[in-house]
């Protein structure tokens, strides 16, 4: 039987960005400098395809430092840690290294260049999201006040009106936040904010890819975890824009054929935790089914490179 043409219009950019790809390589890296096993506390990019491919490495994932026995390295995630967690492993004098991505780095600066001056600090971000309680880690509790969606802005009560700033969670909606920001703006006319969004360059770049394409097509498949904030948030953006059959599929095993028996247009992009080698798998799992023809858009290149830690230069330059 003939197959249906399918044409999927490939979003890019798409997949990995330098946070994320920074961070496998200290784990990688890690394990050839000092042997397996080595510990990462918390999943070091949220997906699980990337995870398992360290675990058969020599990586060993846990979810609080008190699991890493004695001696061996530890590695920080991409999204951050409140400052005790490398504190503690310096009380136990483990050898840590932080793969918290530079991006959420710069955020955590700001957040302290904003308590020293004497403001308090309002983080927009999600409840329970490891970047979140990271940043909010960095500082004495009661620094900062989280606030999820406009709603709460609009209801915020702070003792010091005149004397606050804002920081943002780097994986958010570029749109829902700018939103949050305008009420934050309109009911604290002086609130000082950073020069340059903290939303990443890579969570901005997708959404905007996912722009470009959403109105063009009949459903939107992005390759992303469950847990992953920006690959969620790119489903988002694509329903927002009239794409109601926009799904987050882990990999092509997870695709639910039936939706998309009908359509002759599809949009397909990744997360920037999840590899590109799980966008094939899609592609090839359409070509089973359909006729595929292919168009990439795309919106922008990216060229943005993260130095490792210094703690593995000597491997880096082996």
């Amino acid at each position: 039987m003939d197959k249906k043409p399918l044409t999927i219009l490939l979003a890019n950019p798409r997949g990995f960005c330098a946070g994320v790809e920074r961070a496998i390589e200290i784990v990688e890296r890690a394990i050839r400098k000092y042997g397996p096993p080595v510990y990462v506390r918390h999943e070091i990019v949220h997906n699980r395809y990337v995870v398992e491919a360290l675990q058969a490495k020599g990586a060993v994932f846990v979810e609080e430092l008190d699991e890493v026995p004695d001696g061996v390295p530890v590695i920080f995630s991409a999204h951050g840690v409140p400052k005790a967690i490398p504190a503690e492993a310096a009380r136990r004098e483990l050898l840590y290294v932080d793969a918290t991505c530079p991006l959420v780095s710069k955020v955590h600066r700001e957040a302290e260049r904003h308590h020293r001056d004497g403001r308090q600090i309002v983080l927009i971000g999600h409840a329970g999201h490891p970047e979140v309680i990271g940043t909010m880690g960095q500082l004495p509790d009661g620094s900062i006040v989280l606030v999820e969606d406009s709603a709460q802005a609009e209801a915020l009560q702070v003792e010091h009106p005149d004397r606050l700033a804002y920081i943002t969670q780097t994986t958010l909606s570029v749109d829902d936040t700018v939103e949050i920001i305008e009420v934050l703006q309109r009911r604290f006319p002086t609130i000082s904010g950073p020069k340059k969004e903290d939303i990443c360059y890579a969570t901005t770049n997708r959404q905007e890819a996912v722009k470009e394409i959403a109105t063009d097509c009949d459903a939107l498949l992005v390759v992303g975890a469950p847990n992953s904030s920006n690959s969620a948030r790119l489903v988002e953006v694509a329903r927002k824009l009239g794409c109601r059959e926009a799904m987050l599929v882990q990999r092509a095993a997870d695709v639910d054929w039936d939706r998309l028996q009908d359509i002759s247009r599809l949009g397909i992009t990744a997360g920037a935790s999840a590899p590109e080698i799980l966008v094939e798998e899609v592609i090839a799992a359409c070509r089973e089914r359909f006729e595929v023809e292919i168009k990439e858009v795309t919106v922008t290149t990216e060229n943005v490179v993260f130095k490792l830690p210094r703690v593995l230069n000597a491997t880096a330059a082996e």
